[in-house]
Parts: C-alpha cells; structure tokens; sequence
C-alpha cells in the first residue's frame, strides 16, 4: 500500500513539473515576441497620385509622394527616376539631394522638395514642361530593412495658339478657307462649325510636329456660296479637355460672279502673277546658284586647312552598344529599341548611358567622318579605355571630346558645358581627328563651317574611337 501511495505521489509531482516548464515556455515565447516587435523596424508602403496627373507646357508641375504610416525619411535613401529613360533622376542619400545623376536635359529643371522629408513626404518639382517629360515617374525610399516604390503617370498637354483664319483662294465654286494653329500636345482635332453649329466636313487636315516636340495644325475647307456665312474652327484637346475657337463672317461679295469683264481682269492677273512667278523663279535658281559656289568654296577652304586628311568609312562596335540600341545590319546607324535587349553584360558594353563606339581606332594621322541625326544626341570621339559602367560625365578629364544637341540647346561638352550659338540647324556633322596635332573639330557637313575645336587634347597615346550617344527616340548614321 505504501509503494502505492508513493507512485501516486511520484507521478503527481512529475505532472506539475511538466505544467511548470509549458508556463515557462510561455512566458519566454510572449517576451522574445515582444521584444521583435520593438526591435523590429516599421515597414511602410508608398502612395503618389491613382490617376494620372496633367500638367500644361511651359508651366511648373509638383509629383507628390509619401511614406504610409507618416514616418521620417531623412535617414532613408530617395530616389526619383523615370524608368522608360533609364535615367536616375533625383537621388536623395545621406541628408543630400546627390543632382549630379541627372539627365543633361533635366539639370536646373527639376527639384528634390525634401522640406517635409521629416514627415515621410518627397516631392519632385518640374519646371517649364515639356512634352518630353511625358510617361511615368518612380518614387522609390528604402531603409537598413526595408524598402517599397510608387509608380505614377504624368500627362503632358499642349495649349496651342488661338486659331487664325485665313481666305485663301477660290475652288470648285467656291471659297477655300484655310484655319492654322500652333503650340499644341498632343496632335489636336479640328472641327467646322457653321452658323448653326453643325459640324463640316474638312477638305484637307495636316498635322506636323515642331519645335519641341509641339504639334502645329492646318486645317482647310470649301465653303458655297451664302450670304453672310458664319464659319467657326474649333481646336481641340482631348487630352486635357480644353479647346480654342475662331470665328470669320463670309459675305456674297466675295465670291466670284461671271462676269465678262471680271474674267478678263483674272485672265490678266494670271498671267501678271504667272510672269511674277518665273521672275521669282529665275531669281532663286540664281540664289542657288550662289549658295552652291559658296558651299564649293568652303569645302575647298576646310580641305587646304586640314590636308593631307582621310575620310574614313566608320562603323559601329555591337560588343559596346547599350541594349536599348539597336544597330543596323551594316553597322552605320543606331536608333532605339522597343524594348531594352536581352544582350551579355561584357566588360565592353555600356550600362547605363545610351552610347555606343566605333570599330575603327587611331593613333596617328588625320581622319574625318559624317554623322547625321536628329533629336537628342552627342556626337564626337572617345578613348578605346574609357570607362563603360555606370554614371559617365561627358569631358575631356573621362577621355571624350564631342558637341550634344540636347533639350534643344547645342553645347561643346568641356568641364563646364560651352553654349554653342549657331545661325543654322547642321543636318550633318563632320568630326575632324588630327592625332599628332591633339585636335579635334566639329564642322557643318553641308556649309563646311566650324563649330568648335578642342585644342591640345590629350589623347595620351590611346587608341581613339568615334562615340555616339542619344536621347530617346532619334536616329543616327554615320556617313559616307
């Protein structure tokens, strides 16, 4: 009975000291919780506009973006980029906003707001929009633990001029009235409104891009005979649902009668403004003439400047080219891609400028080539060894001596950039190499003028390569 009892006893003190260790686990299990929650950081999610936001040409738009819950973020990094440019934009590091990533195009355009950085809030700041500053915009903060993004879109929207309407000439029977406006983004529609509102049908409708990227519009009609006809035209943006109207009053007076004496007055004006014409005619056949003897002139004055100089058939090198580029069979010519290529990382190939260099390379004599292009781009010669990764400044100090178009602004790229006042748009640009004479020249290919010259270049006895860059959307080819 005793070595019952005692069992009993045993197996008793065994079950509470079981209870005992759970209770402990337990209690363990509840502070090492709270302590993660306290060591822990918060995350956060990251909120800009759901819908897109419209800003006008020519006027200043703020993208907003902040932490969720409100938190600080001055110990975080910040970055604004836009994703479809492969371009860093703003980055906000160490209690710095670092603008020296910048596109050349966006430098002294867009602002970092870090004022309420404290309250989680990072604002970008864009003055005078363009239509290139059109697409999507990434805000991106990360922390030691964590990190999260919003991706918003902003709309570009042109306002262009009020219409101007103009009687041209008379057709089919009646009066041909031509309506012209400019300044508009994106391509406008044009509508005709008569006295009572109804829509007409336009003759003709011509839209063409100008400059920067605008799109100027002319519209034209046939209008019948009626007396006192109201004719409206109506430019219209749907994209920012905004429209402009012009309106002109048409009287009976003018249009024609047939009568014998009117036809004998046009008959004689025809053949005054058919004189007219030829006289014109003759005279600019002369003005070509004259430019064409003026352009022989200067092409025979560059070559006794530069002799004895070879013009060198250059292509491109693929093994270098940013996989946004796409390269032509022959090699000459480079545009964008649709979509960035799936292309090996060699040590070679560029990462993120959009560049590319030539096959050829010189060490010694005097060479020049042709390229032509439009658009953003950079144009000039390079260092076989310069550097192919990550942010590059265009200058002489990384081995590159080249001019740019960029932002619609020509510039020499030297340590600071050099305007470049220029009478006429090149469509051509020659890039002149003298290696012993550590020189390079940029000329009008067409009026075979000079545009700049980097003198005492150091080319410290490196191979030198022809170097293209570009913005988006251009094309550029290398002649002959």
């Amino acid at each position: 009975m005793v070595g019952l009892s005692g069992i009993l006893v045993v197996v008793l003190g065994f079950i509470i000291l079981i209870v005992y260790l759970f209770k402990i686990k337990g209690n363990l299990q509840r502070e090492l919780g709270w302590k993660r929650a306290v060591i822990c950081p918060a995350q956060f999610t990251v909120l800009g506009p759901a819908t897109p936001i419209t800003a006008i040409v020519g006027e200043d738009i703020v993208l907003p973006c902040y932490l969720s819950p409100r938190m600080s973020a001055e110990n975080m990094e910040v970055t604004w980029s836009r994703p479809q440019v492969l371009s860093a934009g703003h980055l906000y590091h160490d209690g710095k906003d670092r603008a020296e990533f910048q596109m050349p195009q966006d430098q002294g355009r867009t602002e970092f707001l870090k004022e309420n950085i404290a309250n989680g809030s990072a604002a970008l700041r864009i003055r005078n929009v363009r239509p290139s500053d059109e697409g999507q915009y990434e805000c991106f903060f990360q922390s030691s633990t964590f990190y999260a993004g919003a991706t918003l879109e902003l709309k570009i929207a042109g306002l262009g001029s009020n219409p101007h309407i103009s009687i041209e000439d008379y057709q089919d029977g009646g009066i041909r009235v031509v309506c012209q406006s400019t300044g508009w983004y994106p391509e406008p529609e044009v509508l005709w409104r008569d006295a009572t509102g109804k829509h007409l049908q336009s003759l003709s409708v011509r839209k063409s891009e100008v400059e920067n990227g605008l799109f100027e519009i002319q519209a034209s009609i046939i209008i019948a005979q009626h007396t006192n006809q109201k004719l409206s035209c109506c430019i219209q943006n749907r994209h920012a649902n905004h429209e402009k109207e012009s309106t002109v009053y048409i009287s009976d007076i003018f249009f024609p009668r047939m009568n014998p004496w009117i036809l004998a007055l046009c008959m004689i004006l025809g053949l005054l403004f058919l004189f007219i014409g030829l006289t014109v005619h003759l005279f600019k056949r002369k003005g070509k003439l004259t430019a064409e003897i003026g352009k022989l002139t200067a092409e025979i004055g560059w070559r006794q400047c530069t002799l004895p100089v070879t013009q060198e058939n250059v292509t491109l090198d693929p093994n270098t080219a940013h996989p946004i580029l796409t390269l032509s069979k022959d090699q000459k010519s480079v545009r964008w891609a649709d979509k960035q290529q799936d292309l090996p990382d060699n040590p070679e190939r560029f990462d993120t400028w959009c560049c590319v260099l030539g096959y050829e390379a010189f060490t010694s004599g005097r060479h020049y080539w042709e390229v032509e292009g439009k658009g953003d781009w950079v144009v000039g010669v390079a260092r076989r060894s310069m550097k192919r990764k990550g942010e590059i400044i265009f200058n002489p100090e990384e081995g590159i001596w080249a001019v740019q178009m960029w932002g619609g602004q020509y510039r020499a790229c030297t340590s600071p950039l050099s305007p470049l006042t220029l009478r006429e748009v090149p469509r051509k640009i020659r890039v002149y190499l003298d290696y012993e004479g550590k020189e390079v020249t940029f000329f009008d290919a067409d009026k075979g003028t000079k545009i700049f010259t980097f003198a005492q270049a150091s080319f410290a006895a490196e191979r030198i390569c022809p170097w293209l860059g570009m913005g988006a959307g251009p094309r550029l080819t290398l002649h002959p």
